[in-house]
């Protein structure tokens, strides 16, 4: 399968700074990503999962700042890297960082404008070199003992983050749209909305996670049910630690997993 490029996002509202970075990211071989305002950063976060996050101007002033909380608070996006490129020193004082928001700054590098976009490419090139990101994972399930044996297990994992727990299907949804995890390991059987409607209800809002299902009852209708709603696999719970993680790296790379009949 072809290595996955890494994806970094620049958000800057300065249509040439936005084109100039961008390609050069490309001519390093990277997926260039764009956005222009807080809203839409939000938004290209959320669905993208950027690898690097370059994080320019923005107005409103303070609008740039918003974006960096926003994301150092957010437990799905925490961990992405950060180079922030300030507004040049005529236009601190209307477009720049604050100070009290410079002091609250937490990123891998700082620039000011007009910045030399090689010597950030070297910035960019160092920081996603070391770069390990982690897949996140919402757990579902109605039996505590079992939402804590897998969070144990995964939490022993360098690659892998739980970012959160639900106990039924309304619950997951909630929380898969609120954390945007990679994958989601769904039960099936649960009081309320069950797994398989729930996986149904996450693909139709187009929600990008992808589904594992795990169940007691690894029969043949289980199995085509789950494959129906939009599951990118199915894991019997007995079997869950020898096959769970391959399964979640392997879906998280876009492999279905293989059934097991």
């Amino acid at each position: 399968m072809e290595e996955k490029k890494m994806k970094v996002l620049v958000v800057d509202d300065e249509i040439e700074f936005v084109t100039e970075v961008s390609k050069a990211l490309q001519v390093s071989d990277y997926v260039a990503l764009h956005a222009h305002s807080l809203a839409e950063a939000q938004e290209m976060v959320r669905y993208h999962k950027p690898d690097l996050v370059i994080i320019g101007t923005l107005e409103p002033r303070g609008a740039a700042f918003q974006f960096h909380q926003w994301l150092r608070k957010s437990p799905s996006f925490s961990d992405i890297p950060l180079l922030v490129v300030d507004a040049p020193p005529e236009q601190r004082l209307t477009r720049g960082w604050r100070w009290e928001e410079g002091m609250q700054l937490e990123a891998e590098d700082y620039f000011q404008k007009p910045v030399e976009v090689e010597m950030m490419m070297v910035a960019v090139r160092k920081v996603l070199d070391r770069t390990t990101r982690k897949i996140k994972v919402l757990i579902v399930d109605d039996h505590v003992v079992v939402r804590e044996g897998i969070r144990v297990l995964l939490g022993l994992q360098p690659d892998i983050q739980v970012v959160g727990e639900a106990v039924d299907g309304t619950e997951a949804i909630r929380k898969a749209r609120e954390l945007m995890p990679d994958i989601v390991l769904m039960d099936i059987a649960m009081p309320g909305m069950d797994g398989l409607e729930a996986t149904r209800e996450l693909n139709e809002k187009g929600i990008p996670s992808r589904v594992l299902m795990l169940t007691q009852y690894a029969d043949e209708a289980n199995v085509r049910a789950s494959e129906r709603v939009g599951a990118f696999g199915f894991i019997p719970k007995k079997s869950a630690s020898s096959m769970l993680l391959a399964a979640i790296r392997a879906a998280d790379k876009g492999e279905r997993v293989p059934v097991p009949l």
